[in-house]
């Protein structure tokens, strides 16, 4: 039997910051919720308790591989529930992890590519460092050597200055997204589609489903034979969507308690 590779971004997806959670019900009627995430000692994301079950079960069924931008150190912190993931997808796709640890050949494939294809991450920063206002910005950082954010102030980030930096990076071959408070600027061949395929082949599997909420989460959407999105995040701002992508309703958590049980109810029907 070929089991089905469910790939899904996590923050904004499945896993919601308390500013994130999107909780606009009565205080009675508010989901359970379980932290999934604790950073310097502070509980930091969460889901429902409900999605917490559902993502168990599905982890019994599934080829369950978290799917994200954040780093390593990031991303191991995070302590979602059901069976530890035996791959996860780490930086956009710059690292691939196999039982927690890095597959080295998969990561020198992607480095060489990047050198070959896109201007270098040295040349990305000096040009946000110039550029980006100290009145509204409050961190510059870099993620594995591969790519570049802000941490901004949004009420004070200029809308056109994000446009601009996107029409400056696209002909250096490079990609800008604004999730929340961070403005990434991330190597267009940097893909978590192509590190998706590669579980794939690996696995045996030919059937899968993702989910994500951003601009970089639209490839592995695309690469996939079955997605979804939330109703909020910036795909849903532009009203992106394919033929095989389905545009939920739901916002917050509860998006994310959604996309799960799609996921079980779809694994379900394809096993015999």
């Amino acid at each position: 039997m070929t089991p089905v590779l469910v790939a899904s971004d996590l923050d904004r997806t499945l896993i919601y910051s308390s500013a994130a959670l999107a909780l606009t019900m009565p205080d009675a009627r508010a989901p359970r919720l379980l932290c999934v995430e604790v950073h310097e000692s502070k509980p930091l994301s969460y889901l429902t308790e409900t999605a917490a079950q559902l993502l168990t079960d599905l982890g019994d069924t599934a080829v369950f591989v978290p799917t994200t931008t954040r780093t390593r150190k990031q991303y191991l912190r995070i302590n979602l529930p059901g069976p530890s993931p035996a791959y996860a997808i780490c930086a956009n796709g710059g690292h691939l992890l196999v039982d927690g640890v890095t597959d080295e050949d998969w990561h020198a494939g992607v480095q060489a590519r990047l050198a070959d294809e896109c201007a270098p991450l040295a040349e990305i920063q000096d040009h946000l460092m110039r550029t980006a206002d100290p009145v509204w910005v409050r961190k510059h950082r870099t993620a594995e050597d591969l790519f570049a954010y802000l941490v901004v102030e949004r009420e004070l980030l200029p809308e056109e200055w994000v446009k601009e930096l996107a029409t400056w990076a696209e002909p250096r071959g490079w990609t800008v997204s604004l999730q929340g408070r961070k403005i990434y600027a991330v190597p267009q061949p940097l893909t978590k589609s192509a590190a998706v395929r590669e579980v794939a082949r690996r696995t045996g599997t030919d059937l899968t489903l993702a989910a994500g909420d951003s601009l970089l989460d639209a490839d592995l959407l695309l690469a996939a034979d079955r997605g979804w999105r939330p109703g909020h995040g910036e795909l849903a701002d532009e009203g992106w969507t394919a033929p095989h992508i389905t545009a939920l309703p739901e916002r917050g958590v509860l998006a994310g308690e959604r996309i799960v049980r799609e996921f079980l109810k779809s694994t379900r029907s394809a096993t015999p």
